[in-house]
């Protein structure tokens, strides 16, 4: 009955939402969002607090999270290309689960220690890899593709609700029952995910192919991407914001809690800023997409996410530095959905639907190759130089490469969708 409600007096016509098949998919986002919010939290206030991890750990911890992208993105490719995408997807909700709850498991059976952790980490960062991707292309088989910016607006809406209810849930949850424990309600919201994904029928035909020859298969996937430059340029740009990215996410929660003496559950409050600001960007991203085009729109967010780490590597301990806190997380937030929605957009736009998983695996590769290195070297820069230094790093390098990405004529110059071009593969 509410259902119903919402889709016929609250949705405008034509409403992507209208669609039962796409409102079941953005539901199942909507609830894995919900608890990876907790995730985002505990795993490493379980480290940082519970085990009193090391910046070099947690760098480590975080490297381990995004090293299964350079293991089997490009095998991962080629595969999902000849299989049906939806029960990856499925598959991978399963065994993040399972992953998950085993944290609260060894907390209770006292065996939790840093190597737990980064097993958990690496499972965590296989299913990014393998079932992220397949949860991407099931998207377009959903969605039409001209309306692919609006489809990634409405997905990031539903991961900003829950960036909104998630941190306070989550702080809540880790000072009631501790980090660990509270990692079993993400593995319920993520059972919650595989029963919604379970109703979804999508018509997938996958095409013949006369040869199955893995390694010439993989070599068009990487070809495909090298000839097109707009992809070239966005894995360039992607993959240096995944360095910075990652040299910021494995301080700034030491920042908090160790210079800014914020208490657990302010920083999970505080996190409450990143929903502000990506529900803001869900819902005005399509139309800043529309005004100003994509490419442009990509390098805004681009910056804003800079100018966000730049300021907190100067904020003072005390009341204002928990608000330089929030105010980066929120203005983090904004610049993440802007980039987002628009460089998914762009590469699956100009992806022809045979080359999606090649496409999809190899771009998603190619810019996360940096992020271990960039967890690595976060924890180094902490350990070693003070933690300010490694946000001031991560600051400055993203606004330079803005300003490269600014003057660079293809991605400027990029003010809508471009059509696919089709290719022939083996």
């Amino acid at each position: 009955m509410w259902s119903r409600f919402i889709q016929f007096f609250i949705l405008a016509p034509g409403d992507l939402l209208r669609d039962a098949v796409y409102r079941r998919l953005w539901t199942s986002i909507l609830c894995s969002s919900l608890g990876g919010q907790i995730t985002l939290l505990a795993l490493p206030l379980t480290a940082a607090v519970l085990l009193d991890a090391t910046p070099t750990q947690m760098g480590l911890l975080q490297a381990l999270e995004v090293l299964p992208f350079a293991l089997f993105c490009l095998p991962a490719g080629v595969l999902l290309d000849r299989v049906r995408k939806l029960p990856v997807y499925i598959g991978g909700e399963a065994m993040m689960a399972l992953a998950v709850v085993s944290v609260p498991v060894a907390a209770w059976l006292g065996v939790l220690d840093m190597m737990w952790l980064y097993v958990v980490g690496f499972i965590i960062g296989t299913v990014h890899t393998t079932a992220g991707s397949a949860a991407q292309i099931v998207l377009t088989q959903v969605v039409p593709r001209e309306r692919l910016v609006e489809a990634h607006a409405k997905n990031a809406l539903a991961s900003s609700g829950a960036d909104v209810a998630g941190p306070g849930v989550a702080g809540l949850l880790i000072k009631l029952v501790g980090a660990p424990m509270a990692l079993v309600v993400d593995a319920l919201m993520l059972a919650g995910s595989v029963f919604i994904l379970r109703g979804i029928r999508v018509n997938e035909v996958l095409p013949p192919r006369k040869v199955q020859n893995f390694w010439a298969e993989l070599k068009d996937g990487l070809r495909f991407v090298r000839d097109r430059q707009l992809l070239v340029s966005m894995a360039i740009l992607m993959a240096s914001w995944n360095l910075f990215h990652n040299a910021a996410l494995v301080v700034q929660i030491l920042l908090a809690t160790r210079e800014l003496n914020m208490q657990p559950q302010t920083v999970g409050w505080s996190y409450v800023a990143i929903g502000v600001g990506t529900v803001l960007a869900s819902i005005f991203g399509t139309r800043i997409s529309r005004r100003l085009g994509p490419g442009p729109c990509l390098v805004l967010g681009y910056s804003l996410c800079g100018l966000a780490w730049l300021q907190l590597a100067l904020a003072p301990a005390g009341p204002w530095g928990v608000l330089s806190f929030a105010f980066m997380l929120f203005t983090w937030g904004v610049g993440a959905v802007l980039m987002f929605i628009n460089f998914l957009s762009l590469r699956q736009a100009v992806t022809p639907a045979p080359m999606l998983g090649r496409m999809t695996s190899t771009v998603r590769w190619l810019i996360l190759l940096p992020a271990a290195p960039g967890a690595l070297l976060g924890g180094w820069l902490g350990e070693h130089l003070g933690l300010r230094a490694a946000l001031g790093f991560a600051g400055v390098g993203c606004v330079l490469m803005a300003v490269w990405a600014w003057n660079h004529p293809v991605l400027r110059g990029v003010r809508e969708l471009p059509k696919p071009v089709e290719v022939v593969t083996v």
